[in-house]
């Protein structure tokens, strides 16, 4: 069966970095658009970046994460990955890795496969 495994996620201090990475595993990865998702306390989940299928040559980002983050992907080593810089408080959430078949979407509900999730927590 299909998984996505997330890991890297933890504490930081604002103003920090952290590298997220996504492993997925019974599925054709560089047929899938592959995106970051988050999700804070009592908000609902939101996009964050997503990188196109094959060789992932299209990325795009949320307006409040443009110029920090950075999403990329590895398809020999069935892996996504969220370069997190200049963190800020209000990125603070559980970040999830999705996959959707074919095209990139910013559609929580579009995407075809989850992540489990993993929790980011930047302190002020």
């Amino acid at each position: 069966q299909v998984q996505l495994v997330e890991s890297g996620g933890g504490l930081v201090q604002a103003g920090g970095s952290l590298r997220l990475s996504c492993v997925a595993s019974a599925l054709s990865f560089s047929s899938y658009g592959m995106g970051w998702l988050r999700q804070a306390p009592g908000k609902e989940c939101e996009f964050v970046a997503a990188i196109s299928w094959g060789s992932g040559g299209n990325t795009h980002y949320a307006d409040s994460v443009k110029g920090r983050f950075t999403i990329s992907r590895d398809n020999a080593k069935n892996t996504v990955f969220l370069q997190m810089n200049s963190l800020k408080p209000e990125d603070s959430g559980v970040y999830y890795c999705a996959g959707r078949y074919g095209a990139w979407t910013a559609q929580p509900t579009a995407f075809d496969y989850w992540g489990q999730g993993i929790q980011v927590t930047v302190s002020s």
